[in-house]
């Protein structure tokens, strides 16, 4: 993604990459596909020591930008973990981090952000799914499910989007309080866990709320953040894909040739890299549009997601063809990558659901 612009954001992400190369190389992220919570506590308290919780919090608050570009800062980081397929509940904790920082009242800000930024506290957004919120004096009551939550099962605290009054609305709650349920969900990722959370009578104080009575911008906001986050990840994911292949081309012989030679291979060749550098340009300009607040920032974000959805799940699949049978192997790690690519493209909208909001925007338009 060429979205950085300072020494700075380049030395923050030469002290993360060579961080995640000594702590999660590949094979201990392979090793971590058993563990129900795909991260352990040591390493998410050292990522948040370096700034991976602070990047989107305001620096009254005890977070602040390297740059000054909060979205371009956050996004080089989840560049690396796609670089990486690095473990760890990343995009889930800032997305609650953020909206803390940037709609919540100041006890929500004191009770919540500093546990985030010290890597004490897990937060998940549980925003897929249905669920309402009705009033009951001081305090709302919330019934329905969200599916699936990333983090869910290992959150201490739930950003969870409702709706009130008819109106879209942000209730901060405990996962352990009563009428709450947390099912851990199986998941394809090898380091990246989903539950789905079910409310049933699960009853907060009307202060909880997050963004006041209408949150509806700030969802939206979090929204494309998550969506181009996934589109970033997803491409650094591939352009690793692309390059293990590529040079697997040139070192493999058949029939005394390597397979680099063979047209038919060039052309799918030429297909993947066409793919992948539109993706790289998709994602770097929906980073920058959200940046700006742009007005087709949202145009932006969707037609990526869509983009890279499609596409890029599309490549790794001729990457793993292109490898035959070695690339279906657990020990090989284009599997990695392609579960990573997999699970972008189904969370925060699949490309479907993105090309639906594209027609809706240019419709009103």
């Amino acid at each position: 993604m060429d979205i950085l612009v300072t020494e700075d954001q380049e030395f923050f992400r030469e002290a993360t990459g060579k961080f995640l190369e000594q702590e999660c190389p590949l094979p201990q992220v392979r090793a971590l596909y058993g563990d129900p919570t795909g991260f352990t506590a040591a390493y998410w308290k050292q990522g948040a020591e370096l700034g991976w919780t602070s990047l989107l919090v305001a620096e009254e608050l005890g977070g602040g930008t390297i740059s000054g570009s909060a979205v371009a800062d956050f996004m080089a980081l989840v560049d690396l973990f796609g670089t990486h397929v690095a473990p760890g509940p990343l995009l889930a904790t800032n997305l609650v981090a953020a909206a803390i920082s940037r709609w919540g009242s100041d006890a929500q800000q004191a009770d919540v952000i500093p546990g985030l930024l010290a890597g004490d506290t897990v937060a998940a957004w549980a925003e897929a799914g249905e669920v309402t919120a009705e009033r009951a004096g001081d305090d709302l009551v919330l019934q329905g499910a969200k599916t699936p939550v990333e983090a869910g099962a290992q959150a201490d605290v739930l950003l969870v989007t409702a709706t009130l009054d008819g109106a879209a609305v942000q209730v901060l709650i405990d996962p352990t309080a009563a009428g709450v349920t947390v099912t851990a969900l199986q998941s394809i990722d090898m380091t990246r866990r989903f539950a789905k959370v079910e409310f049933e009578g699960a009853r907060v104080p009307a202060s909880a709320l997050v963004g006041g009575d209408d949150a509806s911008e700030g969802i939206e906001w979090l929204r494309l953040l998550a969506a181009t986050a996934q589109s970033v990840e997803a491409t650094a994911a591939a352009q690793v894909a692309f390059d293990l292949t590529m040079e697997w081309m040139f070192d493999r012989y058949s029939f005394g040739r390597p397979l680099a030679s063979y047209q038919a291979l060039k052309h799918r060749c030429a297909d993947m890299k066409l793919w992948l550098e539109t993706s790289h340009g998709l994602s770097t300009s929906a980073a920058r549009a959200l940046e700006a607040g742009a007005a087709d920032a949202a145009e932006l974000v969707s037609a990526a997601k869509a983009f890279t959805g499609q596409y890029l799940a599309e490549l790794v699949q001729d990457c793993i063809q292109m490898h035959g049978g070695i690339g279906l192997t657990w020990e090989h790690d284009l599997h990695l990558y392609q579960r990573r690519i997999v699970t972008d493209r189904q969370t925060y909208g699949a490309p479907g659901d993105h090309r639906q909001r594209l027609a809706a925007i240019r419709e009103v338009v």
